[in-house]
């Protein structure tokens, strides 16, 4: 868990920080649905009413976790849509994710959390980021199938969710094994991918 913030001495900007650090990691680890307000008023040592002073609500707190994550992870995607090569660049990509996520697993499931409720302004927020990263996903995708003469829409949607359910569950093994850097877990990616493809 991070460490409390505390209150005193401390900018306002540093300290809102702090608070989406606390804010981000509860509700990556809990889900926006099991998350209360109090529950984060108390990790980060500090009154409900504060909370509300600076970000409004309880969606407006979530809101701004997800602004903050979503905005590093799509930049650093797009980035790395510049590699040359189809496969050079899905590599790119996982690479990116990875250092975008470094000490910030929570991040990747605050976007796609699936206990966001649907309508609500806190899905309509994280589904902005999810669609701009999952464009980017079909693209490189589509781009993969092309080369290999594969032009079915079915291939390009099972390859899709292929690609978002590794990613995920990549995402969620380095939560678990946090000693590991991103270039441990590039390295580790192409390494499984080479032996998964033969010699």
């Amino acid at each position: 868990m991070t460490a409390r913030t505390g209150t005193k001495g401390v900018p306002r900007e540093q300290r809102e920080e702090q608070l989406l650090d606390i804010a981000t990691e509860l509700f990556g680890d809990q889900g926006y649905a099991n998350t209360p307000l109090p529950q984060i008023a108390s990790a980060a040592g500090i009154s409900k009413p504060l909370l509300y002073a600076y970000f409004g609500s309880r969606e407006g707190l979530h809101q701004a976790c997800v602004h903050r994550a979503g905005r590093t992870l799509v930049e650093a995607v797009a980035a790395a849509q510049s590699t040359p090569g189809a496969q050079n660049r899905a590599l790119a990509t996982l690479s990116a994710i990875f250092t975008a996520l470094d000490g910030r697993t929570q991040n990747w499931k605050l976007i796609y959390d699936p206990t966001l409720p649907r309508p609500s302004a806190v899905h309509t927020v994280a589904r902005e980021y999810q669609d701009a990263l999952n464009t980017m996903g079909s693209e490189g995708v589509a781009e993969i199938l092309a080369q290999a003469g594969i032009a079915a829409p079915l291939d390009h949607s099972l390859l899709l969710t292929l690609w978002f359910s590794i990613v995920s569950t990549t995402v969620s093994w380095w939560a678990d094994h946090p000693d590991q850097s991103p270039r441990d877990m590039t390295d580790r990616c192409l390494r499984l991918f080479t032996a998964f493809n033969g010699p």
